[in-house]
């Protein structure tokens, strides 16, 4: 899906356009996001920003996406664009999967963020189980022609992420990015119940915890917090092609 497997997974309010520059020399994908897409998300967004954390949140958030999007074209970015959305709604899911197929980018819905606010109107990992109205969003995303993923977490009460998987790839899904939180294993169950494309997120730093993900069957590694930092991200490189492309 892209090359080196290594992707910079989005942290909100931060992962732009000239984030992702500065990672292209080491990543093969970046997700850029999240971005809230629909009225309900965006008021969670503001809601979130009243108490000091970082958002994205333009006039437009369409336009904004575009722009990034453009950005990255503008200047031949040698990195595969992915979007990491937020939406309560379905319909804004279908514009958003549009336009990065528009740009040949990657759209990933968020089933992922925690936060009170976010999952108060229906966002992040309450789609987890949710999984009718999750599927949707993957099926009307698909019908663009856009490829498509979900970012999920491990640990949420009631969910299982394998029997979830299956579910997603049914609806469309090429990929899914997976927050392993302290569950590392499941990446393997993911991997083994489904042709999903994995990606594995959470504490990937080293050779070591490269190592722990690709053989729990891992397609590629993402990394968070450290995705601005050149010495960890040098680090990850080598570990994912030495372990993954060699």
């Amino acid at each position: 899906m892209f090359s080196p497997p290594l992707a910079l997974a989005s942290l909100s309010g931060e992962s732009d356009a000239e984030w992702a520059r500065a990672g292209a020399d080491y990543a093969g994908c970046a997700f850029l996001g999240g971005i809230a897409i629909d009225d309900r998300s965006r008021a969670a967004a503001r809601e979130l920003v009243a108490r000091d954390r970082t958002e994205f949140l333009p006039d437009d958030p369409f336009a904004f996406v575009d722009h990034q999007l453009r950005a990255l074209e503008l200047e031949s970015t040698p990195i595969q664009p992915a979007v990491n959305v937020r939406s309560a709604t379905r319909e804004p899911i279908r514009d958003a999967a549009q336009l990065c197929h528009e740009h040949d980018a990657l759209l990933e819905i968020n089933a992922h963020c925690r936060q009170d606010e976010l999952c108060a109107v229906g966002c992040g990992e309450t789609l987890l189980a949710d999984t009718d109205r999750l599927a949707g969003y993957v099926e009307t995303a698909t019908s663009t022609g856009a490829t498509i993923g979900v970012k999920v977490r491990t640990e949420v009460h009631g969910v299982e992420l394998p029997a979830l998987a299956e579910v997603l790839e049914s609806a469309g899904a090429s990929f899914v990015h997976v927050d392993a939180m302290d569950t590392e294993s499941v990446i393997a169950e993911i991997a083994d119940a489904t042709d999903l494309f994995v990606i594995a997120n959470n504490g990937v730093r080293d050779t070591e915890t490269v190592r722990e993900y690709v053989e729990y069957g891992a397609d590629a590694v993402s990394v968070g917090r450290p995705s601005d930092n050149p010495v960890v991200l040098e680090r990850v490189h080598d570990a994912v092609v030495a372990q993954l492309e060699s």
